[in-house]
């Protein structure tokens, strides 16, 4: 024995109750997590798409589709990767629908949520990809908020540690979901030793995954679904190596957690699309809509209160166009919408119609005005390509 074995060790606490009872209502400290969790990805993904040039409001149509989907994705993969629970031997195929009892996988909440967000983004006429970035910081902030509730649960912890950080764990009572066991005196009782908290892991992980996302997209303006293709990257890599630390039951393919091999392979399928996708972040502006824009960061001393008291709200647009960054910026300063992009080749049409019109011109030159005289002739041509031109973005705002 020596002083250090005396010494008392350092050590994280959890929780010993993670369901509170108010009335009939039970309140689980994992579902109030997730659902902070989608709160602050809303908060982020409705910022970042207005200065993208979305309508106000749009991320929570997206969530109406997103948050759903992402639930049932969530249990699908769940229950395949799990089939012994509910189709093994002694399972009970019933109890796959009872995701109140837990249950839920990552990558199927991702994959079920993305479901839902490009139906979301079809209906609002916003190209996924610009949904998707506009969510990449968003989504791992989420995911580290929903890993607390891992810890009120008492789960997801690796191997047993002697570091300072080392995490104490309650024994759970079956019989009672969400409480600790207790002794004869009341006390929730402990598994022996200290625990890796490998969800804590993964929270500052993801933590650091979203500031990684939010500085390369700043500084190198990711579009095309990059922003997105980076959290991808990022999330996995390090669900990887914390994967392998974990110690709950989990099914293998070689020896290896299949999380483990989803992580790889998942990882390499956002790495291929990172390097192989170009081109420039995309901007909107509305069609369908006559939206006047708005700074996304005003002054309150410049907001007009008569129009909101007026009650006067801007008509959702019907959908988006897609522009440069140059061209957004001139319509956020001066409310000049771009051309559309089928109006380009209209100029080689003018001339093939001025071409056909001179060409008649030589058959009856004297009933052409603009034949009459070179300068005014020159003239009238000018005025009449400018009406046309001055027309197009009329016909682009209906």
């Amino acid at each position: 024995m020596n002083l250090a074995s005396l010494s008392p060790q350092a050590a994280l606490p959890s929780p010993s109750t993670a369901v509170w009872q108010l009335g009939p209502v039970p309140l689980r400290a994992y579902a109030l997590c997730i659902i902070l969790g989608i709160v602050v990805a809303c908060v982020v993904t409705e910022y970042r798409l207005r200065r993208r040039g979305v309508a106000p409001g749009a991320v929570l149509d997206i969530a109406v589709w997103a948050v759903p989907a992402g639930i049932i994705g969530a249990r699908i993969y769940h229950v395949i990767t799990s089939p012994e629970k509910y189709f093994g031997t002694g399972g009970d195929p019933m109890k796959a629908f009872a995701i109140w009892e837990g249950g839920l996988g990552i990558w199927g909440a991702v994959a079920g949520g993305a479901i839902g967000a490009w139906i979301a983004a079809r209906q609002l006429g916003i190209p996924f990809a610009v949904v998707a970035d506009a969510l990449a910081p968003g989504l791992p902030l989420a995911q580290a908020v929903g890993r607390l509730g891992n810890w009120f649960n008492n789960e997801l912890y690796g191997g047993r540690t002697t570091l300072p950080w080392g995490l104490e764990i309650h024994r759970m009572d079956p019989d009672n979901p969400g409480h600790a066991l207790r002794d004869d005196a009341g006390r929730p009782i402990l598994e022996p030793g200290l625990y890796h908290p490998t969800f804590a892991y993964e929270l500052l992980w993801n933590v650091g995954v979203a500031v990684l996302v939010f500085v390369v997209d700043r500084k190198l303006r990711l579009g095309r679904g990059r922003a997105f293709a980076l959290y991808v990257m990022g999330y996995t890599a390090g669900r990887f190596w914390i994967e392998l630390m974990r110690t709950d039951e989990a099914n293998t393919i070689l020896g290896v957690r299949l999380n483990v091999w989803t992580a790889a392979l998942v990882f390499l399928g956002a790495l291929v699309y990172f390097l192989r996708v170009r081109g420039p972040r995309e901007y909107l502006v509305p069609v369908g809509a006559a939206a006047a824009p708005t700074p996304p960061e005003s002054d309150v001393s410049q907001v007009d209160l008569s129009a909101t008291e007026a009650g006067a709200q801007p008509a959702a647009p019907e959908g988006y166009r897609v522009v440069s960054e140059e061209q957004y910026r001139r319509w956020r300063e001066t409310g000049e919408l771009p051309a559309e992009p089928d109006a380009a080749p209209a100029g080689p049409t003018d001339a093939t119609g001025s071409a056909d019109r001179s060409a008649d011109g030589d058959e009856d030159a004297g009933s052409d005005p603009a034949t009459e005289d070179a300068e005014t002739g020159e003239t009238t041509a000018r005025d009449e390509r400018a009406g046309a031109a001055g027309s197009r973005p009329a016909d682009g705002d209906s």
